[in-house]
């Protein structure tokens, strides 16, 4: 799926990224979800130049301790997205988000990283994309919008689930419950 988002997103100078998504800051209003993963996170989504630093994994057989991109990606709109196997159809689930400046140093996770604002708030989003079958593996991109993943799953005959600022629980469980009847019926 980053594959597919670069692709239809070359040339734009926003970025897009494979990402993970690996804590939460859960302050009653300011809630955030902080997207990292150790090795494979594209530069394209950092703030400033990428620093390269050696660090133990703690995973695997590895006697060396790998090197790594580490940063903070940058701060702007954007949209995560995973695609699911749902057992006779694909669902690509997109999210819409806000990355932010990171409101606190993390000197002990020298991974590269972005810091976002789930909508309709992260809760909320949190319980929807759980909902929607989501990963923790997403594609977040700073390029690709919600309209252009949209296109290219009507596209490629993939259900479509987006999750923005004014998705409810209600409504969420209605269109999965109308669109499961209407896959089974093609």
């Amino acid at each position: 799926m980053t594959r597919i988002v670069k692709a239809m997103t070359e040339g734009m100078p926003g970025g897009t990224a494979f990402m993970e998504d690996y804590t939460y800051h859960l302050k009653e209003g300011q809630e955030y979800s902080l997207g990292a993963h150790m090795l494979e996170v594209c530069p394209s989504v950092a703030a400033d130049k990428p620093r390269i630093e050696c660090h133990h994994l703690g995973i695997g057989m590895n006697e060396k301790d790998p090197a790594r991109l580490v940063f903070e990606g940058k701060a702007g709109p954007g949209i995560v997205a995973s695609l699911i196997d749902m057992g006779g159809r694909l669902r690509l689930i997109v999210q819409d988000i806000e990355a932010v400046k990171p409101i606190m140093n993390m000197p002990n996770l020298p991974v590269a990283r972005v810091m976002w604002k789930a909508y309709p708030d992260l809760c909320t989003g949190a319980k929807l994309w759980i909902m929607a079958g989501g990963a923790h593996h997403t594609v977040l991109s700073f390029d690709a919008t919600a309209q252009m993943l949209e296109d290219w799953a009507d596209i490629m005959g993939i259900e479509y689930v987006h999750i923005g600022i004014d998705t409810t629980v209600e409504g969420l469980k209605q269109q999965l419950f109308l669109s499961d009847i209407a896959w089974k019926l093609r």
